[in-house]
C-alpha cells in the first residue's frame, strides 16, 4: 500500500518522494508527477513560451506527430519545425536560421529550442551528449531555453553506459517517461529549476492534470526507478536480435546502424501490401507500428522474451510468404488476363 495524500496541495508523500528521486537523478532543481509524456512536453513548452512565441522542434519530432498539435491549440505557440538527420539531431545552422531576429516586427520570436533523445521516428537512436552541449551553446548565446523529450531517456544513458546528467546538465528542462520501457502502467515526470516547474505544476492543473491520492501509481513509478532502469540493455538486445533475424527476411530492409536501444524500425519491398502485412501479423499476435510511407516499427520491452523475438521472426516469415504467394497469383492471373485478350 501506498502512503497517499492530495497531490494539488502537494500532501502525497509517495508522489513527492518520486519528484524529489527524478530531480536528483537528472541533476535538476525540482519535479513534477504529470500523467503522460505528452503531457508533460505541453507543460514544460507553455511554462517556456509565451502565446506567439515559436518552439523550434524537429520535423521528425514526436512533439511535432504525435501531440495532436496541443502546444499551437492550446497555448498559441507556434511549431517551427527543422530538418531532422538520420541520427536525430537538428543542424546547428538550421536552428541558427529558425531563431529570427526579435527587432523584426515581421517575426514570430523563439521561445524553446525542442530536442528528443533517444529518437522514436529515427529508430530509437541515442543522440550523444557533445550535441546536447553544442545545441545549448547556441540556445545560451540567444537566451533560449532547451527542452528534452525524454521519453526514452534512460535507454539512452543504459545503451551508452553513463549518467542521465550528461545530457540533462546541457537542458533546461526534461521529461521523462516512467510508462516506456521503464513498464509503470501511468506516468511522466517533468524536471528543471524551480521557477520553470512551478509554471509546468499551475499548467498542469490548468489542463486537468492535478491528482489527488495520486500516491497509488507514483509508487509504480519509484519500483520502476528501483527495478526497471538496468533492466533496458535486456530489451536492447532483443531488439538486436529482432533486426538482424528481420534483416534476413526477403522482402524486409532495416537499417542495423540504427539500431542501437529498443526499437526496430524496418521497410517492406515495393509491391507488398503493407495493410495486410500488418494484419497477418496482428492475427499471429505480433502487433506492429505503421509509420507511415511504407515504414514499420516493432518495440520491445519487457514483457517480450528472446523466444518471443524468435517466434515472431518466425511469424514475420510466415506472412511474408503468403503475401508473395497472393501477389504472385495476382500477377498470374493478370497475365493470363492479358493472353486471352490476344
Amino acid at each position: 500500500m501506498a502512503d497517499v495524500g492530495d497531490d494539488v496541495y502537494g500532501e502525497d508523500p509517495t508522489v513527492n518522494e518520486l519528484e524529489a528521486r527524478v530531480a536528483a537523478i537528472t541533476g535538476m532543481e525540482a519535479a513534477v508527477f504529470v500523467a503522460s509524456g505528452t503531457m508533460g512536453n505541453l507543460a514544460s513548452i507553455l511554462a517556456h513560451c509565451q502565446r506567439g512565441q515559436e518552439a523550434i522542434i524537429g520535423d521528425e519530432s514526436h512533439v511535432l506527430h504525435y501531440e495532436a498539435g496541443g502546444s499551437s491549440a492550446l497555448g498559441g505557440v507556434i511549431l517551427h519545425a527543422v530538418d531532422t538527420r538520420p541520427d536525430g539531431t537538428l543542424p546547428l545552422e538550421a536552428i541558427q536560421r529558425a531563431i529570427r531576429a526579435t527587432d523584426n516586427l515581421h517575426f514570430a520570436p523563439a521561445g524553446v529550442i525542442g530536442l528528443e533523445n533517444t529518437h522514436n521516428r529515427c529508430g530509437g537512436v541515442v543522440i550523444p551528449p557533445t550535441y546536447f552541449a553544442e545545441v545549448a551553446d547556441l540556445a545560451r548565446a540567444h537566451d533560449l531555453p532547451v527542452h528534452l523529450d525524454g521519453a526514452r531517456i534512460f535507454n539512452a544513458a543504459i545503451a551508452r553506459g553513463c549518467p542521465v546528467t550528461d545530457w540533462t546538465r546541457h537542458v533546461t528542462s526534461i521529461q521523462l517517461c516512467l510508462s516506456k520501457g521503464l513498464g509503470a502502467p501511468v506516468g511522466s515526470v517533468v524536471a528543471g529549476p524551480k521557477p520553470v516547474t512551478a509554471r509546468v505544476r499551475r499548467i498542469r492543473k490548468m489542463l486537468g492534470g492535478g491528482m489527488r491520492q495520486a500516491g497509488v501509481v507514483a509508487a509504480a513509478g519509484l519500483v520502476a526507478l528501483d527495478q526497471m532502469v538496468e533492466r533496458l540493455a535486456d530489451d536492447h538486445a532483443n531488439a538486436r536480435l529482432l533486426a538482424e533475424g528481420l534483416s534476413q527476411l526477403h522482402g524486409i530492409a532495416v537499417d542495423l546502424a540504427a539500431v542501437q536501444t529498443n526499437i526496430v524500425i524496418f521497410r517492406l519491398a515495393a509491391g507488398l501490401d503493407v495493410a495486410a502485412f500488418l494484419q497477418g501479423c496482428r492475427s499471429h499476435g505480433v502487433l506492429l507500428t505503421n509509420m507511415g510511407n511504407g515504414t514499420l516499427r516493432a518495440v520491445t520491452h519487457a514483457d517480450v522474451t528472446v523466444d518471443e523475438c524468435r517466434h515472431a521472426l518466425a511469424i514475420v516469415s510466415h506472412v511474408l510468404g503468403d503475401l508473395g504467394a497472393a501477389e504472385q497469383a495476382r500477377e498470374n492471373a493478370a497475365f493470363d488476363a492479358l493472353r486471352g485478350r490476344r
